[in-house]
């Protein structure tokens, strides 16, 4: 009878200590989704919002090759500059960019020198109706035009008698994203390929020049 109550007091014991342990990984688990939940929230409403770029005006003073040098020497000469519009699309972090760097390509290769921008800092905008910040790059080759292959300088004499040139705007540096006390930081790097309407005889010899016609919708991409 002794022996029976005994087995009958651990088996009691067995099943209150397994309700025990069910109820202690119940709560684990209600606290784990919990907190996932929790920090799934706070990284939709905190997390990064890369900022969006546009190019509204381009001006070209100087844009031309010697097209007829021999291959290895070809160069391009050329003096632009390009009124980016960067929009903070978030509506809880403001944007910080730093060591801005912008040169300006075509068809792949550069035709000017890289150029230092300012540091900037915009606060949050809260969508497309946010306000947006311009940086106005002026580009040039320098001193000495810009070597470029053979191809390239042909093409540039050839786009420039269609009417249509390709251009493209790099940008390069750091983004630092602020919400808070909360500071996060990543590489920026924009690219804009804009078309524009350049004649044959423009902006030929380091005279003249202007702003002038975008025949397509600028094409931004922003990695940030």
């Amino acid at each position: 009878m002794e022996t029976t109550s005994r087995k009958h007091l651990c088996e009691v014991h067995r099943a209150s200590s397994v309700r025990r342990e069910r109820v202690v990984l119940a709560a684990a688990a209600a606290l784990a989704v919990a907190a996932g939940v929790v920090a799934l929230a706070l990284f939709l409403a905190y997390r990064p919002t890369k900022p969006q770029a546009t190019v509204a005006r381009v001006a070209v003073y100087r844009l031309d090759s010697n097209a007829n040098s021999s291959p290895s020497s070809c160069a391009v000469s050329a003096n632009l500059q390009f009124m980016l519009l960067l929009r903070n699309p978030s509506g809880r972090a403001a944007l910080l960019y730093d060591g801005l760097v912008a040169y300006s390509s075509y068809r792949g290769e550069p035709v000017t020198l890289p150029s230092r921008l300012p540091p900037l800092i915009q606060e949050h905008g809260g969508g497309l109706a946010g306000e947006a910040v311009a940086l106005t790059p002026l580009l040039g080759s320098g001193p000495m035009p810009m070597p470029v292959t053979a191809d390239a300088a042909r093409a540039l004499d050839a786009d420039r008698a269609a009417g249509r040139v390709p251009l493209r705007l790099v940008v390069a540096g750091r983004v630092r994203y602020k919400t808070g006390p909360f500071v996060t930081g990543r590489d920026l790097y924009v690219r804009c390929d804009v078309v524009v309407g350049l004649t044959a005889g423009f902006a030929v010899g380091g005279g003249g020049g202007g702003e002038v016609p975008l025949l397509e919708y600028p094409r931004c991409a922003v990695d940030g």
